[in-house]
């Protein structure tokens, strides 16, 4: 247990920082609201009534699933490198099926033009 206890120290000060933040930030950052400020952001462009009430595209959804799924590859994959050595044949084995699974559904997404972005 006593392995933990850094870990542990390390999770309850990030967290007392950022309720800290959070908290000293409301009291001490202006409250002068105007129209302005409480409108919904566009990149500067003026909001316009449609697009707050249309749908977005469900093109939007399938990149960050994409995302999404190639970022837990990366995370798969970096402990794999580090203990590279001690897993022999058999690391390399699953690591080729998972990468093929995932090789797969990235070959899957292209011929269907969902890395096509209009």
């Amino acid at each position: 247990m006593e392995l933990y206890v850094p870990v542990l120290a390390l999770a309850v000060l990030a967290a007392g920082f950022a309720i800290f933040s959070v908290v000293m930030s409301s009291f001490t950052g202006p409250k002068r609201y105007n129209r302005a400020k409480l409108d919904a952001y566009e990149c500067g462009i003026e909001p316009t009534p449609n697009a707050l009430s249309g749908r977005f595209p469900v093109k939007y959804y399938i990149i960050a699933m994409l995302f999404i799924v190639f970022d837990i590859e990366i995370v798969f994959l970096y402990p794999w490198a580090v203990h590279f050595d001690a897993l022999g044949w058999f690391g390399l084995a699953e690591m080729a099926v998972f990468l093929g699974t995932v090789f797969v559904a990235y070959a899957y997404v292209w011929r269907r033009g969902g890395l096509d972005w209009d």
